[in-house]
């Protein structure tokens, strides 16, 4: 099933955490909190200004993101728990290729 979200919203995957600690630990699921980081799946056209005219999203379908714990939705479409947010909800996007250059 395809799925378009309209306006400034976003569609979400959340990445799974580690199932061990760095120490080998194993962590029951219900010890788990849901993670906050996500695969962004589909984007909106943008929202709308005063003028009418759409101003694009600043998230593009790929990037990973991290969001607040409340944040979002939560929606299955095709057998999968997904997010449906805001643009305003989503803190920041993970840049993984520039860190690793800078280190």
């Amino acid at each position: 099933m395809a799925f378009r979200p309209l306006g400034d919203r976003v569609l979400v995957k959340r990445v799974e955490e580690e199932e061990k600690t760095r120490g080998g630990i194993i962590i029951p699921d219900t010890a788990k909190e849901k993670p906050q980081e996500g695969e962004v799946i589909a984007v909106g056209p943008g929202a709308r200004d005063e003028t009418g005219k759409v101003q694009p999203l600043d998230v593009k379908v790929g990037d990973r993101i991290l969001f607040g714990k409340w944040s979002g939705t939560e929606v299955k479409l095709g057998g999968e728990d997904l997010l449906i947010m805001k643009e305003s909800d989503i803190l920041g996007v993970l840049e993984a290729d520039k860190a690793a250059k800078a280190a």
